[in-house]
């Protein structure tokens, strides 16, 4: 009997150790489980171009490319994405903008696994690289050599990662007024990027009418922009969800970024 008894609990304190093993591999897959976004809207070679003017007068150009080949971050498949802006005519004489943004997002999960900055305006400087560690929920940033780690909220993103993000929803199931919120890291800051959906209507640009949906980032305060609601967004009401006309209102006055150039669009545009 004392025989039974002892291979018995031997057999029991090796069920308790499977558990335990089992529970830590779970825990550890669970953290390493990425979400899957279902993306229909952007794709490898996507490229867009955008004329920025103030009034009548030409400022700036910007162009948003997504790279044809998909990269490798953090042993993930990424989307490479360079957004760029200069300023150009006589904008470009008074306040010389070259800035560069670049984001790595991962192709299943539309989350940034890395995101690079070049900033160049007037005689300001800055460059930083940002690798984010999903597992963890941390953000590395490395700027002039110096390296600091922040922690970030599940599923953080980044500037660009997070409009990506946004392309990908279905704005039918989402009412008028109501505000979609992307946790967000920058310059070493979380916030959350709140955008309000302003419903449907009809744009006209360069290239005839199309169905848009209305989109309103929602600001702070600030010495800049006029309002929390002083950027309108329009983007095409169709897979893509292109923007084809931002408004911004500034306390100086007012600018406007219009659609000039696409190419290489996942779907193609529905013309009015």
């Amino acid at each position: 009997m004392n025989t039974v008894h002892y291979y018995l609990k031997k057999y029991y304190k090796l069920l308790s150790l499977a558990g335990i093993v089992l529970l830590v591999m779970l825990a550890f897959k669970s953290k390493d489980n990425y979400r899957e976004v279902s993306n229909t809207s952007f794709g490898a070679g996507e490229k867009l171009g955008y004329r920025v003017h103030y009034g009548f007068i030409n400022a700036a150009e910007a162009e948003i490319e997504v790279g044809r080949a998909i990269v490798k971050i953090n042993n993930r498949p990424c989307y490479k994405v360079n957004v760029s802006g200069k300023t150009v005519g006589a904008f470009d004489l008074v306040s010389r903008v070259r800035d560069t943004w670049r984001s790595y997002i991962d192709t299943s999960a539309i989350l940034p696994q890395m995101f690079y900055q070049h900033i160049e305006e007037n005689k300001y400087r800055k460059e930083e690289t940002v690798t984010f560690n999903h597992g963890s929920d941390v953000a590395y940033a490395e700027k002039k050599g110096e390296k600091k780690f922040f922690k970030v909220p599940n599923n953080i993103h980044d500037v660009i990662s997070g409009y990506y993000f946004l392309r990908t929803l279905n704005f039918d199931n989402i009412k008028i007024g109501e505000v979609v919120e992307v946790p967000t890291f920058f310059s070493g800051e979380v916030y959350p990027m709140r955008v309000k959906y302003g419903g449907k209507g009809v744009v006209k640009t360069r290239f005839g009418k199309i169905n848009v949906i209305k989109l309103n980032p929602i600001l702070p305060e600030n010495k800049l922009f006029k309002g929390e609601n002083s950027i309108r967004i329009w983007v095409s009401d169709d897979e893509n969800k292109v923007p084809v006309k931002v408004e911004v209102d500034l306390w100086i006055g007012a600018i406007e970024m219009d659609l000039q150039t696409y190419k290489g669009l996942r779907q193609p545009f529905k013309w009015l």
